[in-house]
C-alpha cells in the first residue's frame, strides 16, 4: 500500500553567490536597487477589484469526498474528476476555507492521510465567457499539501506545497462550454515525505495481532497538528487580455525625501502606454511616471514605522499603476494598486535598525490555529488577534512555522506589526532531508515565498527554516545555498533561521544576519528548576555573540501552563510557573538588550492543537491565552512589560495609552 503526493518535476540544482558590499545611501539606491529582486517569471499579485478587475469568492459550502480506498487512488483511477463528484460516491458539505479535519464526527477522517477531493460549481458571469479579451483566473490561496486542479474535468494546474498561493487561467476552458457551469476540481493531499516542506514520513504497522489490514501513520518531527484542506479563500479574478503582472518596489529616503524604486511586469504585451502614480494616504499624488521602471522622488516623506515606535505609525502611500494597450480589435486598460511603505532596515553587529532607529522586537511567536476551523481563513479570529497583539503592547511576530495568509500581513502593513516572515522549513532533522531534491523544493520555496510578499514593508526579515539539524555535515551547504539564494532574492532584508542547536556545531549560523535562538530552561531542559535559567540563558548569549558578533533575539521561551492551575511554590504547568519562567527570562533580557540582544519572541501567543501523545493534553499550552484567546496570568505579565518597553524604546501616541480596539 502507498499513500504519496504525485511527485513534482524539480528543475536542476544550481549552486548561488552573493556579494554584498556597502555603499553610500546613493550609490545603493542606484547600483543595488535595480536588482533588488529576482523572481519567477510571472508575479503573484493579490487579487484586487478595480475599474478593470473583479474578483468573485468561492468561499462557503464545497461537495467533499475523502479517498478512503486501500491505496488511496481510487479517484484517479476512476477518474473522479471527470462527472459530479456525487455521481462518484457519498459526499459531503465541507466548509472553505477551513481545515476538514474538525468538522465532522468521524476520528478517521480527523486523522485522514491521503487525498480528498473538493468540488463546487460556479455561475461566471456572461460577460467574463463572451469577452475574448478577458481572462479568467483560478486562484487557491493555500492549499495543504499537494494540490491538482480540474475544471469543467480539463486540469488546468497542480501545486507542490501548502501555505503558498496558486493559480491557472481558465478563460478558454470555460469558455469551451459556455452553456454549463463551472464545475471547480480540486484534489488535496497531505502525506509528507522526506522531500517535502515540511518532511515526514510513512510508517506502516504490519503485525495483525496488534494492528487492522494496512494500518500506517504519518510521523513528523514539528510540534503541531497537521492540519490540511484548503485553508484559504479560492477565488475567481478577471484582468483583460493585456495586463499588469508583477510589481516590485523597494524603498528608501534620505532626510525629508523618500525613494520608491519600482518595476512593473506586463504580459501580452512588448510595450504599453502606461501611468504611475504615487499618492499619499489622502490620495494626493506626490510622484509620478510614464515609465515601467524607475525612482520616484519625492519630498516631505511619511515613514512606515512599527507600532509603538513613532507617534504616527504604518503610514501608507498608494503605488497605482494604469495600463493601456491596443491590438487589431480591442483597447485594453489594466488598472492595479499596490500599498507602499517606505522604510529601510540595516542590521549591525548588535542592532536591528528600522530607518536607522534601534529597533527592540518585543512580540510573540503564532500558529494559524483555531477551534473547528483548524488553519482555516476567519477574518473574525484575525482581528481578534490583532485586536489582543496591541492590546498586550507587541510590536511584532513571527509566522512560525509557515507563511501566514496574505490578508494578515496586509493587517500588518496597516496597524504597523513587524513581521519575521518564515518558511515551512521546520521538522528537517533526518539526513536524508538534506538532499538535493528536498534543496530544490526548499529554494522554490523560497522564491514563491519571497514573490507574495517582497512588498510588505511590514516583512523585515526572511526565515527559511525553524530548528533543523543544523549540526549534521549535510547542514552546511544545504543552508549556504538556501540562504545566499535567498539573498539574491531580496537583498534588501537580513535573512535568518531559527536555531536550537549548539552555538559551536551550527552549520549554517555564520551564513545568517542574525542570530535567532529557541531555547526551554527549567522546562525541556533541567525541568522544575527554576534557578538555572539565569545562569544557563546568560551563557548562551554571551557563547552565540562571542562565537558569530552578530545580533541575537530570543525566537522562543515559555511554559506549558493549564488554565486555572495552580500552585505555591510553583509547578510546572501552573499559572504561577509559567510567570516566574517569564520574568527570570526577562532580567536576562534586561542585561543583554543593552549589548547585542534585539528582540525578544514568547512561545506562544495561544495555545494550539498538536498530534495526540502523552507530553500533550489537548495541544501545545504554553500559550498566553488560551486557545479560545483568553488570558492566562502571564498574558498580564506580558502586556506590563511590553508597554514599559515601548515606553523606553519608541515613541508612544496618547491614543495608545490604554488601548482598546484597532484604531
Amino acid at each position: 500500500m502507498t499513500s504519496h503526493p504525485v511527485k513534482c518535476p524539480h528543475g536542476s540544482l544550481k549552486m548561488f553567490t552573493l556579494g554584498r558590499s556597502r555603499w553610500l545611501w546613493y550609490l545603493c539606491l542606484c547600483a543595488v536597487l535595480p536588482g533588488s529582486f529576482c523572481l519567477l517569471a510571472t508575479g503573484m499579485l493579490f487579487p484586487r477589484e478595480s475599474s478593470s478587475r473583479e474578483v468573485k469568492d468561492l468561499s462557503g459550502l464545497w461537495s467533499f469526498r475523502a479517498d478512503k480506498s486501500p491505496n488511496r487512488n481510487q479517484g484517479f483511477e476512476k477518474a473522479w474528476y471527470k462527472s459530479r463528484l456525487a455521481e462518484t460516491g457519498p459526499v459531503i458539505d465541507m466548509a472553505v476555507p477551513a481545515s476538514f479535519n474538525d468538522i465532522t464526527q468521524d476520528p478517521k477522517l480527523r486523522d485522514f492521510i491521503g487525498w480528498v477531493w473538493y468540488e463546487r460549481e460556479v455561475l461566471v458571469p456572461s460577460r467574463w465567457v463572451t469577452d475574448e479579451g478577458t481572462r479568467v483566473v483560478l486562484r487557491v490561496g493555500s492549499a495543504h499539501y499537494y494540490s491538482v486542479v480540474w475544471v469543467n474535468g480539463v486540469k488546468v494546474t497542480e501545486h507542490n506545497g501548502g501555505h503558498l498561493p496558486f493559480e491557472a487561467e481558465i478563460g478558454s476552458v470555460i469558455r469551451a462550454d459556455p452553456k454549463s457551469p463551472c464545475r471547480i476540481t480540486i484534489a488535496v493531499n497531505n502525506t509528507l515525505t522526506l522531500e517535502t516542506l515540511p518532511p515526514g514520513t510513512i510508517q506502516y504497522f504490519n503485525d495483525p495481532t496488534k494492528y487492522p489490514d494496512g494500518f500506517f501513520v504519518q510521523n513528523t518531527n514539528f510540534d503541531f497538528f497537521n492540519y490540511a484542506g484548503i485553508h484559504r479563500p479560492v477565488l475567481l479574478y478577471t484582468t483583460p487580455k493585456v495586463y499588469i503582472d508583477d510589481i516590485t518596489v523597494v524603498t528608501d529616503f534620505l532626510d525629508s525625501t523618500g525613494f520608491v524604486k519600482y518595476k512593473i511586469s506586463i504580459q501580452n504585451a512588448v510595450e504599453a502606454p502606461i501611468k504611475v502614480t504615487l499618492m499619499d494616504k489622502n490620495r494626493h499624488c506626490v510622484a509620478s511616471s510614464n515609465k515601467s521602471s524607475g525612482v520616484l522622488k519625492f519630498t516631505d516623506v511619511q515613514l512606515w514605522w512599527p507600532y509603538l515606535m513613532h507617534d504616527n505609525p504604518a503610514y501608507l502611500y498608494s503605488l497605482e499603476v494604469h495600463l493601456m494597450a491596443a491590438d487589431e480589435r480591442s483597447t485594453y486598460g489594466d488598472i492595479y494598486t499596490v500599498p507602499v511603505g517606505i522604510r529601510t532596515v540595516h542590521v549591525t553587529s548588535t542592532q536591528f535598525l528600522i530607518n536607522n532607529k534601534p529597533f527592540y522586537f518585543h512580540g510573540v511567536n503564532k500558529h494559524e490555529d483555531s477551534d473547528i476551523r483548524g488553519k482555516g481563513f476567519d477574518w473574525s479570529l484575525i482581528v481578534k488577534d490583532f485586536n489582543l497583539l496591541k492590546w498586550l503592547g507587541a510590536n511584532s511576530f513571527r509566522t512560525s512555522h509557515y507563511p501566514y495568509a496574505e490578508e494578515i500581513l496586509q493587517m500588518c502593513d496597516r496597524h504597523g506589526i513587524v513581521v519575521i516572515d518564515e518558511c515551512p522549513g521546520v521538522g528537517i532533522k533526518d539526513i536524508r532531508s538534506f538532499g538535493n531534491t528536498s534543496l530544490a523544493h526548499h529554494l522554490d520555496v523560497m522564491d514563491e515565498l519571497v514573490r507574495r510578499d517582497k512588498n510588505h514593508p511590514s516583512v523585515v526579515m526572511w526565515s527559511v527554516a525553524n530548528e533543523p539539524a543544523a549540526e549534521m555535515p549535510p547542514a552546511e551547504v544545504y543552508f549556504k545555498t538556501l540562504i545566499t539564494h535567498t539573498k539574491t532574492l531580496d537583498v534588501t532584508r537580513p535573512v535568518t533561521y531559527i536555531t536550537d542547536s549548539n552555538y559551536a556545531r551550527d552549520r549554517g549560523a555564520p551564513y545568517v544576519d542574525v542570530i535567532c535562538v529557541n531555547s526551554y530552561f527549567s522546562w525541556y531542559h533541567d525541568p522544575g528548576h527554576l534557578d538555572v535559567i539565569p545562569i544557563q540563558l546568560n551563557t548562551q548569549f554571551e557563547n552565540w555573540y562571542g562565537k558569530y558578533q552578530k545580533p541575537i533575539i530570543q525566537s522562543e521561551y515559555g511554559a506549558d501552563t493549564v488554565p486555572g492551575l495552580h500552585s505555591d511554590p510553583p509547578m510546572m504547568f501552573t499559572e504561577e510557573y509559567q510567570n516566574v519562567v517569564l520574568q527570570s527570562y526577562h532580567n536576562v533580557f534586561d542585561q543583554k538588550r543593552k549589548k547585542y540582544v534585539v528582540g525578544e519572541l514568547i512561545w506562544n501567543f495561544a495555545d494550539f492543537m498538536t498530534t495526540q501523545g502523552v507530553t500533550r493534553v489537548v495541544g501545545n499550552k504554553k500559550g498566553v491565552f488560551s486557545r479560545q484567546r483568553q488570558p492566562k496570568a502571564a498574558a498580564f505579565i506580558l502586556k506590563e512589560r511590553y508597554w514599559k518597553l515601548a515606553n523606553e524604546t519608541g515613541k508612544i501616541p496618547f491614543w495608545t495609552k490604554y488601548p482598546c480596539g484597532l484604531v
